[in-house]
């Protein structure tokens, strides 16, 4: 029974026009959430505090310690974003009646917030992160990972609010929690490929940061365009139009 409750949660999920709209957008946020100034430039530093590991010698060192301090960490700040995503994605499942005054409402936050992530009200952009976190190695990188979930927020809060107003437009806990996984995997991919290939993310960390008005510019323009989407109705149309192709899809044999 509880096999069979799953599977119909999973294949209504997985058909929810909203969702398949919704995640790559997530996604996206994720990756632009770590080419921000909040995280990249910073790579070493966090690679160093989960794995114990001085930066000197992050790229002679073992890579499977690395990669584990790495995966603990997401693991932890992970546990943060979903439980957000959950409780935004119930959050609006009790204002469903008013989901379409809540979509506007969340349409011109998200382009305020697209605005602060293109260099408006700069005072937003603050980060409440401590720069002397000691080197704490494996057993303590999920914990860190919680706290700088905490931290991250007032620099991040741009791009992660877009992905908490679409979970709250989702309208049940568990596709709110979902959409912040499919945001986490864009944010954390990238911490286990840099633990991986260290080497190669350094140079393209450098890469950014000579182009990180550029990357802030597309950030922006893509939390203003989700918002406008919003506001004008368009978001519903799509997902509309999303459910009726799949609705209509068959395999062919």
């Amino acid at each position: 029974m509880i096999n069979a409750d799953v599977g119909d949660w999973l294949l209504d999920t997985a058909s929810s026009g909203n969702l398949l709209l919704a995640a790559p957008v997530a996604f996206a946020a994720g990756l632009v959430s770590f080419f921000s100034p909040c995280v990249i430039p910073l790579l070493p530093g966090y690679l160093s505090y989960v794995s114990g590991i001085s930066v000197t010698e992050l790229q002679t060192a073992n890579r499977g310690r690395i990669l584990a301090g790495a995966l603990l960490f997401v693991l932890g700040f992970s546990a943060v974003f979903v439980a957000g995503g959950a409780l935004f994605g119930a959050a609006g499942q009790r204002l469903l009646p008013y989901q379409d005054e809540i979509a506007v409402i969340g349409g011109i936050f998200l382009i305020l917030m697209g605005m602060v992530f293109m260099g408006a009200f700069g005072f937003l952009q603050r980060d409440v992160r401590s720069h002397q976190v000691p080197r704490v190695g494996l057993v303590a990188a999920p914990l860190l990972g919680l706290l700088f979930g905490v931290g991250w927020t007032p620099c991040i809060g741009p791009t992660l609010s877009a992905v908490l107003v679409l979970a709250g437009n989702e309208a049940t806990a568990g596709r709110g929690a979902l959409l912040a996984l499919i945001y986490c995997l864009g944010l954390g991919l990238p911490f286990i490929l840099a633990a991986l290939f260290l080497g190669h993310f350094l140079r393209v960390s450098s890469w950014v940061r000579e182009h990180q008005r550029a990357v802030s510019v597309f950030g922006g323009v893509m939390l203003v365009a989700t918002g406008l989407l919003l506001i004008t109705g368009l978001w519903g149309q799509l997902v509309i139009s999303l459910q009726h192709w799949i609705g209509g899809f068959e395999v062919p044999i």
